[in-house]
């Protein structure tokens, strides 16, 4: 938090230095001159701490002034709008046109190095940069003339990225930031940069570095790494015996708005007009710069592919294209306009009609509130750059869809992929197929999804603001984050699945004990993850027919709640505990509560707070609660940020608020969780076996084991329950009693010894996907559980007989299915020769 400055009894400064003013400067007469300050952008974004910090822009006006008492008249005017002027006149064209975007644009953009025109000796590579050394200076000398002692300096853009090396020069007390609002290139790409090395070097002598995303980061330090030999870690660059911290802070945009412009009378009227234009069809928008980094021309490719393999929908979709006209006078823009309208007359050649074009190509920009009006009422909105800062235009359009929900059809390469990532469908723009496929499955999506995908984007959209972002990196430039580490342990050896198939056949009793998140869910790829969890279609067949078996116990033992557990399960002959353990209950049965009666929970609060707070500063992180427990999951993140936030996280929660509290912190592989003392699956394990004896009258002692989950790594005390050297001692003393509040009257019972005759070799415990285990075994993902369990229902007849091959196993693929019909028919045939003692040959 930011205050006021006691001593001075005024606001402290902020300068914010960027390459042009937010101001629109026209000349109105001899010295005088009208200015319209610039709605949205940084304006937008200082917005939260312009209240606390009295701010002054510094920049380019946007306009040449050669007569010093023009100049004055100017730089008065200005003033008013707490604005300072630079005037860049005599370098400006090789400064802005030629190096910053000729040269470093194209690099930032992954575009490469632009050919140098070797006929002009006037504009050549060395001129240009001269000429941006010399416009940062001429930054410089303006702040140094309005610069006052404690004032902060932010810097903005590739413009200026030798201004902090200047500013330390001239005072080396100045508390200078930096950001970027483009794209940081991978080291291959920056590396063939002229005087590569003096602008890293210049960017490090900030305070703090800013980038949109993570990637962007990533790339910038192992440039770092790569060029200037320095070390570079997810904390910062260390150079020169100092510390530069580097920081994501994704930009947002002003939400209110847009969402108080959509509410305008003429705005419903306009939305109205476009409803009745577009009658019985679904609108397909797409807002660009008309510019290379776009993908305007693969937008209009897949487009025409979606037109070609889906018939049904040739008259009932329009693709609206705004493309905003930049650089007319670049041969290469020009050139790009040229194959933009070639790919739309020929689209709307092949597929439109007289009264009907598929596309509408506007080569203009639309004024604020017929682009709000488009916003709110396309069904789907295509965002197809092929490298992008951020793109707030997916941004904008999230905020106008309040009513229509829209779907989202985002690039993975603009920044806003990894923000939006989780509501939106990602698509990679050079596979046209792909995209195609994006665009069919956004317009046939059902509502309640594209409700809940709107739901996750409105949340970020409303929570990430510009004025957050503002705010964010004020805040980050007056502090600094602690560091982690991680700790690396040896692997385990692989499941042998005959060995257990083989025990399995052998035993009279057996308990299969499963975890459901990552083990019995299904599949998921990037661009059409569920919110919610789902058993894997293709184990249906099979956990019926394993827990129909009566000597099998199948028991589900996960962290999910009650809801999502009976949603997937609540057709099957199961035994089910949620919240590890805390509520239990069979399918035929009702939940009981199983949580120890003097559980403290008062450190719920205060951990919410902790967890809100770093899923603000973790894009596509968030967080699960339930009646005893806490869960910061950062899955869909990016992993290396993820779990660099997760060791700053925990040593959030140690200094404060689970400092005295009775808590377990569970440092997973995508997540951090705070849940009550003792709610862990090895303490929940033998109350539900308990009451799975009682329940079941069981007689036949336990003779066989197969525990298997992706589990916590506090949850994986369930492994080492059933060790052997343990065994006896542990149930020996288990008893379980029923909650007060379902029964008081029923006395406890203690779980018999003989109910359990497990050898060590009849027990196997087995990780998903963990190399940090306590396991015996590891097993490499979900579907070589699937696999397992496959083989496992149909290893005994009395199974086999009931169900048939296809409601067992529905198979990935015909390969998969031929294999395993041989592989049944096979213990079919060896049972019928040496019964059912007999061992299954692999």
């Amino acid at each position: 938090m930011m205050h006021y400055d006691d001593a001075r009894g005024e606001r402290p400064r902020l300068l914010v230095v960027a390459n042009r003013l937010p101001v629109s400067a026209k000349r109105t007469g001899e010295n005088s001159w009208s200015l319209e300050m610039s709605p949205g952008g940084l304006v937008s974004g200082l917005l939260g701490v312009t209240s606390q910090l009295d701010t002054k822009w510094v920049g380019w006006p946007g306009v040449d002034v050669y007569n010093e008492v023009e100049k004055n008249a100017l730089t008065k005017s200005l003033a008013e709008m707490k604005c300072i002027p630079v005037f860049l006149n005599g370098v400006f064209d090789q400064y802005y046109n030629g190096y910053c975007n000729g040269i470093l644009w194209p690099i930032l953009h992954h575009m490469g190095l632009p050919q140098e025109d070797q006929h002009d000796t006037n504009q050549t590579f060395e001129t240009q940069y001269d000429a941006y050394k010399k416009a940062n200076r001429m930054f410089l000398d303006v702040i140094i003339q309005n610069y006052e002692e404690g004032d902060t300096v932010w810097c903005h853009d590739y413009h200026l990225m030798f201004l902090p090396q200047y500013l330390k020069e001239h005072n080396n007390k100045i508390k200078v930031g930096w950001f970027l609002h483009s794209p940081f290139p991978s080291s291959e790409v920056y590396k063939t940069l002229p005087s590569r090395s003096e602008l890293l070097r210049a960017v490090l002598t900030a305070d703090l570095l800013g980038f949109h995303t993570y990637d962007f980061v990533r790339h910038f330090l192992s440039t770092c790494t790569r060029i200037l030999g320095v070390e570079g870690t997810h904390e910062g660059v260390v150079y020169q015996g100092r510390v530069t911290r580097v920081a994501v802070f994704p930009i947002g945009i002003d939400p209110d708005r847009f969402i108080r412009t959509c509410k305008l009378p003429e705005v419903t009227q306009k939305m109205n007009e476009l409803k009745e234009r577009f009658a019985g069809k679904k609108v397909i928008l797409g807002v660009d710069r008309l510019d290379m980094i776009k993908g305007i021309p693969q937008k209009y490719l897949a487009f025409e592919k979606f037109l070609e393999e889906n018939p049904y929908w040739r008259d009932k979709v329009v693709l609206v294209q705004i493309a905003v006209p930049t650089r007319n006078d670049v041969p290469e823009y020009r050139k790009l306009k040229s194959q933009v309208h070639g790919l739309v007359g020929r689209i709307n050649g092949r597929f439109g009609s007289v009264s009907s074009l598929p596309i509408h190509h506007l080569d203009c920009s639309v004024d604020f509130n017929y682009l709000c009006a488009l916003y709110a009422i396309a069904d789907v909105m295509l965002v197809t750059s092929l490298r992008d800062g951020m793109n707030l235009v997916s941004y904008e359009f999230v905020a106008c869809q309040e009513a229509k929900k829209g779907v989202l059809v985002l690039s993975e390469f603009a920044g806003a992929g990894q923000s939006l990532g989780v509501g939106a469908l990602l698509v990679n723009p050079w596979d046209v197929t792909e995209v195609s496929s994006a665009i069919k499955d956004a317009l046939n999506m059902p509502a309640e999804e594209r409700e809940t995908r709107h739901r996750f984007n409105f949340q970020y959209v409303y929570t990430h603001s510009a004025k957050k972002w503002g705010s964010d990196f004020m805040s980050e430039l007056n502090g600094a984050i602690a560091e982690s580490e991680m700790q690396i342990r040896n692997i385990p050896h692989g499941l042998p699945q005959q060995d257990v198939i083989q025990r399995y056949s052998q035993s009279n009793n057996r308990l299969i004990i499963l975890g459901f998140c990552g083990t019995l869910t299904e599949q998921k790829n990037s661009r059409s993850k569920e919110m919610d969890l789902k058993l894997n279609p293709e184990l249906k067949g099979t956990l019926k027919a394993l827990c129909n078996d009566p000597k099998t116990t199948v028991v589900v033992l996960s962290r999910s709640d009650k809801d999502i557990l009976d949603k997937n399960f609540g057709g099957y002959n199961i035994w089910l505990a949620a919240e590890n353990g805390m509520f239990e209950k069979h399918t035929n049965g009702e939940w009981v509560k199983s949580m120890p009666q003097n559980m403290n929970l008062d450190w719920v609060d205060s951990v919410k707070n902790v967890f809100k707070y770093f899923t603000d500063r973790t894009p596509r992180s968030f967080v699960k609660s339930s009646e005893t427990s806490l869960v910061w999951n950062y899955e869909y993140a990016d992993v290396e940020f993820g779990r660099a936030q997760a060791g700053d996280l925990l040593q959030y929660l140690w200094a404060g608020p689970i400092s005295n509290a009775s808590v377990d912190v569970v440092r997973g592989n995508h997540s951090v969780e705070v849940h009550a003392i003792g709610e862990t699956k090895g303490a929940a394990i033998g109350r539900i076996l308990g009451e799975i004896v009682y329940r079941k009258s069981m007689t036949t002692p336990i003779d066989f084991v197969f525990c298997s989950g992706y589990f916590l790594e506090k949850d994986e005390d369930i492994y080492t329950f059933f060790e052997s050297k343990i065994l006896s001692s542990k149930l020996s003393h288990e008893t379980r009693s029923k909650s007060s509040s379902c029964n008081n009257s029923r006395k406890k019972k203690k779980i018999s010894m003989n109910v359990l005759d497990l050898k060590k070799e009849n027990y196997f415990s087995a990780a998903v996907g963990q190399a940090r285990t306590k396991a015996r075994y590891v097993i490499d993902s979900s579907l070589d559980v699937v696999d397992l369990l496959h083989k496992l229902a149909v290893a005994d007849t009395t199974m086999t007989d009931s169900f048939s091959d296809s409601e067992l196993y529905e198979p990935r693929n015909e390969n998969e299915n031929a294999n395993l019909k041989r592989w049944i028919n096979s213990v079919r045939r060896r049972k019928m020769e040496i019964g059912d003692t007999g061992q299954i040959g692999m």
